[in-house]
């Protein structure tokens, strides 16, 4: 894409993390962060950089379910951020924590992760419909990190929730080596409020930069899911820790490096999908 067309729309990163070191916002007592900080300046530095305007910050794992440094975050830059929240998917409460979260705090969606093991089973257990009905009820996209065996079960829960925007993170890391396991997240596609990012090709592919076999997923997702549900993301600082993998390149290998994108698909998948669930002011 030319210089004068990327200047038609903004470019918005979908999925970030940030977090610090520092008491007043300890992380979780079993959580294991890096010694690095990812803190909103280093991000707004990186954002500049490439030419990204917007960004959503999701809700690091590090602090599992208190949101507190990210509500700061976004209240200290709310011209630059929206934000994902964490609420525990075990407590019945969680659907009066999540109203409090986007009512009082900002947040504008949820993020459930459902492991591939049993550990991960309350995905279709009673405490889920209460909870996606509260996120229906205040518009909140959900926000789903999955493995591709789990997406059947959370098709389950989209079918009773239509007007529920939901995205499926990173394509659900289905394996390249797997390829039919696809079909469980294009099976999604009849559902006209899913969304799917196309990010963690640097991650998923065992080939180098631009990530050839990742990119067939990314080809087979764009014929069934069109470019307008569909929407790259950095997730940084994680992007990082891939050798070879980075920023800028998260950027590059979409915007430069998929031939099979034309200049209108990449204004979806760059910026007009991702505003479609969280429109920039």
């Amino acid at each position: 894409m030319s210089a004068a067309a990327a200047e038609e729309y903004r470019i918005v990163d979908p999925h970030v993390h940030v977090w610090k070191h520092d008491p007043e916002f300890p992380f979780a007592p079993d959580a294991r962060p890096p010694g690095r900080d990812a803190t909103p300046e280093t991000l707004l530095g990186l954002m500049q950089a490439n030419g990204v305007s917007k960004t959503v910050l999701v809700q690091v794992i590090h602090y599992r379910y208190d949101n507190r440094y990210t509500a700061s975050v976004l209240k200290r830059h709310p011209q630059y951020f929206q934000a994902v929240c964490r609420v525990d998917p075990l407590d019945p409460a969680a659907p009066d924590h999540l109203s409090r979260l986007v009512e009082e705090q900002g947040f504008r969606g949820v993020r459930l992760s459902p492991a591939a093991n049993a550990a991960g089973d309350w995905i279709r257990g009673p405490l889920m419909p209460p909870l996606w009905k509260r996120c229906e009820s205040l518009k909140a996209p959900m926000t789903i990190l999955a493995p591709i065996a789990r997406i059947p079960e959370v098709g389950q829960l989209i079918e009773k929730y239509p007007l529920l925007q939901v995205v499926i993170d990173h394509m659900a890391d289905c394996p390249v080596d797997r390829p039919a396991e696809l079909e469980k997240l294009t099976a999604l596609a009849r559902y006209p409020k899913v969304f799917v990012k196309i990010s963690h090709t640097w991650s998923l592919s065992r080939q180098g930069y631009p990530y050839p076999d990742a990119q067939e997923l990314v080809k087979r997702l764009h014929a069934v899911f069109g470019p307008q549900r569909l929407m790259w993301a950095t997730d940084w600082p994680i992007v990082e820790q891939t050798a070879g993998a980075s920023y800028e390149r998260a950027l590059r290998v979409v915007r430069d490096d998929m031939k099979f994108l034309n200049a209108e698909d990449k204004r979806w998948m760059l910026s007009g999908t991702i505003e479609r669930v969280w429109p920039f002011g």
